[in-house]
């Protein structure tokens, strides 16, 4: 059986992913020259690192999602990157929620847009996109 006859049978599993805590750089509530973005912490009597209590939680692999939810847009939907309107053809709906790449244009981002539209797909970054009838 093909892969693509194996994906649209499959059920598609609910996006359930627990709260995850922010994880902050250590000291980085302290010193404004310390950015947020996280680091990990690597001294030798650091507290963070020895998961010290009251000290900021660490990322570990007890943070990570199920596999089948891992790469799930937050919609529920697998993400499919679109360039042009016959990509389309390839996208399932029911599984499948569309991307459209950066170097579209208007013109084509319109098309591709109708089109998505009659075929029942979700488009994830539609912009701002006016129907503008062309004037007689």
């Amino acid at each position: 059986m093909s892969q693509e006859k194996e994906f649209q049978k499959q059920k598609m599993p609910r996006p359930l992913k627990k709260k995850k805590p922010e994880f902050r750089r250590q000291e980085s509530w302290r010193y404004k020259r310390v950015k947020e973005s996280w680091r990990k912490p690597r001294g030798l009597d650091n507290k963070m690192r020895k998961r010290v209590k009251g000290w900021p939680p660490s990322p570990n692999k007890g943070y990570r999602d199920r596999k089948s939810l891992r790469g799930i847009h937050p919609s529920g939907f697998h993400e499919a990157m679109i360039t042009s309107i016959n990509d389309l053809e390839k996208v399932n709906p029911e599984y499948e929620a569309v991307r459209i790449g950066h170097t579209v244009g208007d013109r084509k981002r319109t098309e591709i847009i109708n089109k998505a539209k009659e075929m029942g797909i979700h488009i994830l970054n539609p912009g701002k996109t006016e129907e503008t009838e062309e004037p007689t």
